[in-house]
């Protein structure tokens, strides 16, 4: 068919309407197949369209709906007869490539999944290595203005109610000393405090602060039990691994937080409070504190062995009753074999008095929790 008789048969056939891009007046146009597709309106101007640079528009049943990459973005032609569509389509080699084909399916599919393979790479490695190596370089005030606003929540959690009796504070605070002193911990940074509650349970927070729960010392039968569980969470704050847990749990908002200095706001007070009621240290963490511990009671001359008794019997009879000390500290049979192994006779003085140590027990007082 020769350029001619293709002029013909588009004056025969349906209207071909064009959109110049610039105003929605609805053109009718006559179309020019030869080096370029011209598009001519009747009294106007005619517009050339270069084959290469026409793409296909989406468009309704029975219509060829074309755009130019050269021409005005809205700009729109749409053919209507069919055999003049064919005729179009032919000369435009291009019209289908910013068409998404099935390797551009394949393409998008494949950086999806690498993307989402990043994400959970960045989650199993790359935020446990920044928490890794930023907790111990998080520094001291910062890290007491932590525990300061997670310390308020804590409380707030356990009614805000601290335990003092005098002659049962004095006793704790003596142990705390001896056990701070042994394990070379700093004595203005490290604090401790017994908690009312019915839960046998002790826990460390950010900036050296150490809390035990009322019914931990009503279930241990020595000191040197309950010293051992008081080393173990000094050994968490010596390896920062409260800190640690925070920055983990915290993810991308702590670490944001902690580079702009927004550390203490509601993001960083809730995280570390929920860390502390759902407390869980990594294998790696727990047996690096137990053999803190392990060390700490050497020195002083005591067997670790009681404190490992001491957990095993409460998570032996309670492990099952909900929010005990096994919540935050596992105990199996051999890390209970391992205290056991390291058990030696006593060769330092008893850690408190007959009389300190009863006077510890009854620091909450006489009343019922």
């Amino acid at each position: 068919m020769t350029d001619t008789s293709v002029e013909a048969a588009a004056e025969a056939a349906k209207p071909t309407i064009f959109f110049d891009g610039v105003s929605s007046r609805r053109r009718q146009v006559a179309l020019t197949l030869s080096d370029a597709l011209v598009i001519a309106e009747e009294g106007g101007a005619p517009v050339s369209w270069a084959y290469a640079d026409i793409r296909r528009a989406d468009s309704p049943a029975g219509v060829l709906r074309l755009a130019s990459t050269s021409a005005p973005p809205l700009a729109r032609l749409e053919i209507r007869d069919v055999a003049l569509a064919a005729q179009v389509t032919a000369r435009c080699t291009r019209l289908d490539e910013h068409q998404t084909t099935r390797r551009g399916i394949a393409k998008i599919v494949g950086w999806s999944a690498a993307a989402a393979v990043s994400i959970v790479c960045v989650v199993l490695f790359g935020v446990p290595l920044a928490a890794d190596r930023l907790a111990p370089l998080v520094p001291k005030p910062i890290e007491r203005r932590i525990g300061d606003a997670s310390e308020v929540q804590v409380k707030t959690i356990f009614g805000r109610r601290v335990c003092e009796d005098p002659a049962g504070k004095a006793a704790f605070t003596k142990l705390v000393n001896r056990l701070r002193d042994a394990a070379g911990l700093d004595d203005d940074a490290t604090t401790a405090g017994v908690l009312p509650s019915s839960v046998p349970n002790a826990f460390a927070l950010p900036g050296g602060k150490v809390f035990v729960l009322n019914a931990l010392i009503d279930k241990a039968e020595s000191p040197d039990e309950l010293a051992g569980i008081l080393a173990h969470e000094l050994g968490h704050l010596k390896h920062h691994d409260n800190m640690r847990g925070l920055i983990y749990n915290g993810g991308t908002s702590f670490l944001i937080g902690l580079l702009f200095g927004d550390v203490t706001g509601s993001s960083a007070v809730i995280f570390a409070s929920r860390s502390v009621v759902e407390a869980s240290y990594s294998r790696e963490a727990e047996t690096a504190a137990d053999t803190f511990a392990i060390e700490i009671m050497h020195k002083l001359g005591r067997s670790p062995k009681p404190a490992a008794e001491l957990m095993f019997r409460i998570t032996g009879k309670e492990g099952g009753s909900g929010f005990t000390i096994l919540a935050s500290h596992p105990l199996t049979e051999d890390r209970l074999a391992r205290m056991t192994k390291e058990d030696r006779p006593a060769s330092g003085p008893p850690l408190l008095t007959d009389t300190e140590w009863r006077a510890l027990k009854g620091i909450c007082g006489s009343g019922k929790i």
